[in-house]
């Protein structure tokens, strides 16, 4: 079977999560390149030397299953719902959005995909001037699954985020709104 990457030399954008004995359990390839025109003049296309991974990934922790998504991939509400319906608790969202987008998108994006999945978001996010010359937004942030900001760092400097998670709060949101069973069938426009 053709894994679909033979004589594709760009690299995967991958998530490792790495278990407590040091072993990768799970490991995602972005599936979104980010490929935009900012109003700002920033250009970047990503797809350039980014190839888009093609699977979706829960895995399981001690503390329930944990979606895995990473940066531009928080921009797609149906990736984080299949998450959600897979058995996602917890959806992990590491980034590196630009200043332009990190101050007008980053919370209100991170506090919908809370709310539309009824799950744990959280957030670690790179800060500050990269060695290319590029400024990122930071901001690490947690927000619970009913969409409040339970923790957040208010600066691009270097940190450590904490935030206790409570997941009788999972199935609290999802109860109270039980979007995630709610699908229809429907005729696309026209």
């Amino acid at each position: 079977m053709k894994s679909g990457h033979e004589g594709d030399d760009r690299a995967a954008n991958r998530s490792l999560l790495i278990d407590d004995g040091g072993a990768v359990s799970a490991t995602y390839d972005k599936m979104h390149v980010y490929d935009v025109d900012l109003p700002t003049g920033e250009r970047w296309r990503e797809s350039a030397s980014v190839r888009p991974g093609e699977q979706a990934v829960v895995a399981q922790t001690p503390w329930g299953g944990l979606g895995l998504t990473i940066c531009y991939d928080i921009r797609f509400p149906q990736l984080h719902r299949a998450l959600a319906k897979a058995g996602a608790a917890m959806i992990a969202v590491p980034a590196a959005f630009t200043v332009p987008t990190g101050e007008a998108h980053w919370e209100v994006l991170l506090r919908a995909r809370a709310i539309e999945t009824g799950a744990w978001i959280l957030a670690p996010a790179q800060a500050g001037e990269h060695e290319d010359g590029r400024k990122t937004w930071g901001r690490s942030t947690v927000v619970a699954p009913w969409g409040e900001v339970v923790a957040r760092l208010d600066n691009d400097e270097p940190g450590v985020l904490f935030a206790t998670l409570d997941f009788d709060a999972v199935d609290t949101a999802r109860n109270a709104v039980p979007q995630l069973t709610h699908d229809r069938d429907f005729a696309l426009p026209r």
